[in-house]
């Protein structure tokens, strides 16, 4: 999985890293396969079907925190970095995935967490231990402020995403500690030189010593604060804690930190970078992290798209807001074209351990028939974006939301219970039924539900008669990977039909320059890839070209003469694949059926 030399769609031939035309697949380990039957999947699991994930295409295992914690928020919350969580397995464990992955050619990445630690971590433990201890600057810690009254307040008014202060009082110093999230993860203080050499050596070196191909990042631009701790603006006047993503997300010294890691560790390593980069909507603002020039992160994740229909992030996040089709259009074409004539790159995802399904969220999961067209219509615009592809478990079968009718007491989630408690306790009827309303659309767990690999009890996650960390969907007797590997037109067969083009044609589908047609259209979305690469059509050269459209209602849609955009003769453009299954009888000319996707190639594949 070396380089390869690739026309890029600003003009210029050269060698294309690895990894921009691998296939990332995203690994949640308590729910992808459980080898010992204690509810919980494990390292061996994940094992145990390395090639079930080789066969569908993947390169490069992304296995989320699988690290020594209380597991407050599913080990993002690290106590040991350099442990494994006995639940996963052990360290032997690891080293024979890194194996696995490597025997098939195959890559494998670790979630760095490293904005905050959990509070049982030994540093923090010795930082609360007094004022002077040598770690206590390894965290950001202040004193209180008093009101007029003498009560005790926060020392800023920021609320954290978790609700509630991002600040936490620390009785045996009589100081708060800083804490974006839960009050288990206290924030580390990247000012400290010596709190970063610690990271570098701990949480990195340490695996890519033992062999891993680099990282995702989590949080990756909240590592700068404002240390001059203002309070933030009174945007949200009713409530005491306001939201302050300005006081922390792409501080003052971020590109600084950035370029250190890289620079003194994943350089070195040759390691692969991906870091998630929130609350930054701009181009402008996201180009500096993935210049090759800036020497930072290889690419990062941009939430835009993902997080449509979401509330506001810090109060009423799960208020379900609906968009049409036009708006996540436009939010695609932004972040497609935003690298034209830069060094940067892109990511293409629709799904993570963070959101609900995408065939729940922009599909239509009603029946069995249109959930099976929208999940394969989805997969369609994702392997014909422009960027590194990242696959989340289960997104390849299409695997759905939670049941609407399972109750508040199956959502585990901190964030979700976070925000349901928080409606409860306004004593507002309507905010928490549309709170319940946006959980069952948005929630965390929807991603979580265990992996349904068969029909047998527990969907083959776990042993028959053990109760599964979280509950098994409803569905999974029809909705399994067994079922869908019988059948070479399911979604599954789709997706690594799918994935295979994508690599075929990589100059178009992964490097292509991107435009998108007819942005105001609310039923499809159509839009065309280009390549440097040229064809002779009629005698004549031209760029290699291909035309997606798709779909996106239930109902048939007529759509354009994709021979004109193609700049070919009326007939002469061919279909290089549709998401229809082979033997249903033709609709009308440039008819698409409800939730069908259909590529065309202005020359013969």
């Amino acid at each position: 999985m070396g380089s390869n030399i690739f026309h890029h769609p600003n003009g210029w031939v050269g060698t294309a890293p690895w990894w921009k035309g691998a296939v990332f697949y995203q690994v949640y380990p308590a729910s992808f396969k459980d080898s010992n039957d204690d509810g919980w999947g494990d390292i061996p699991g994940l094992i145990s079907k390395i090639d079930y994930l080789h066969q569908l295409g993947v390169d490069v295992v992304w296995l989320s925190p699988m690290f020594e914690s209380p597991q407050k928020d599913m080990g993002y919350d690290i106590s040991d970095y350099q442990a494994v969580y006995p639940r996963y397995g052990t360290l032997e464990d690891v080293d024979r995935l890194i194996e696995a992955c490597h025997s098939r050619g195959m890559k494998l990445i670790l979630d760095l967490v490293v904005n905050h630690t959990s509070d049982q971590h030994p540093w923090f433990r010795e930082s609360r231990s007094s004022k002077t201890n040598p770690k206590r600057d390894w965290y950001f810690w202040k004193p209180a402020r008093y009101d007029s009254a003498g009560n005790r307040h926060p020392p800023t008014n920021w609320r954290g995403y978790f609700a509630g202060s991002t600040w936490t009082w620390d009785e045996q110093t009589q100081e708060y500690y800083l804490n974006l999230y839960g009050p288990f993860q206290p924030d580390l203080n990247w000012e400290n030189a010596d709190c970063r050499a610690a990271i570098y050596e701990e949480a990195m070196r340490f695996w890519l010593d033992r062999g891993i191909d680099g990282f995702r990042i989590d949080t990756v631009n909240k590592y700068s604060k404002r240390i001059d701790f203002p309070d933030a603006p009174v945007t949200c006047p009713d409530v005491p804690h306001q939201p302050a993503p300005e006081m922390w997300c792409n501080g003052p010294r971020i590109h600084e930190f950035i370029h250190e890691m890289q620079t003194q560790v994943l350089g070195p390593y040759k390691a692969v970078s991906v870091g998630e980069l929130s609350n930054t909507p701009l181009p402008g603002q996201v180009l500096p992290y993935v210049s090759a020039a800036a020497r930072e992160l290889d690419m990062v994740f941009e939430f835009s798209m993902i997080r449509l229909g979401t509330g506001n992030l810090f109060h009423g996040k799960y208020i379900y807001q609906p968009f049409p089709l036009s708006v996540l259009k436009r939010h695609v074409a932004t972040w497609q074209t935003f690298i034209e004539g830069t060094d940067g790159w892109h990511t293409v995802f629709c799904e993570n351990h963070d959101n609900g399904r995408a065939v729940s969220r922009f599909g239509d999961d009603s029946t069995p028939k249109l959930w099976e067209a929208s999940a394969k219509v989805i997969a369609l615009w994702q392997v014909t974006l422009t960027g590194t592809l990242f696959l989340y478990q289960g997104q390849e079968i299409g695997m759905r939301n939670m049941p609407a009718d399972w109750g508040i007491e199956e959502y585990k989630d901190v964030e979700s219970l976070g925000f349901y408690n928080e409606a409860v306790e306004s004593g507002d009827g309507k905010r928490i039924q549309d709170t319940l309303h946006g959980l069952r659309i948005l929630a965390r767990d929807h991603s979580r539900v265990p992996f349904q690999w068969d029909d047998s009890p527990n969907a083959g996650f776990t042993g028959a008669g053990v109760t599964p960390w979280m509950k098994v969907h409803d569905q999974y007797r029809e909705l399994n990977v067994a079922n869908q590997l019988k059948d070479s037109e399911s979604v599954l067969g789709f997706y690594r039909k799918a994935l295979s083009l994508r690599k075929e044609h990589a100059d178009i589908f992964i490097h292509g320059a991107f435009r998108l047609l007819a942005p105001e259209e609310e039923s499809l979305f159509m839009y065309v890839k280009e390549s440097d690469s040229e064809v002779n059509i009629g005698g004549g050269g031209a760029k290699r070209k291909a035309v997606v459209v798709m779909n996106f209602t239930s109902h048939a849609q007529q759509y354009p003469d994709v021979s004109v955009v193609l700049g070919c003769r009326a007939g002469e453009e061919h279909l290089l694949v549709s998401t229809v299954r082979s033997g249903q009888s033709a609709l009308a000319s440039n008819e698409l059926r409800p939730w069908e996707g259909r590529v065309y190639l202005n020359f013969k594949p």
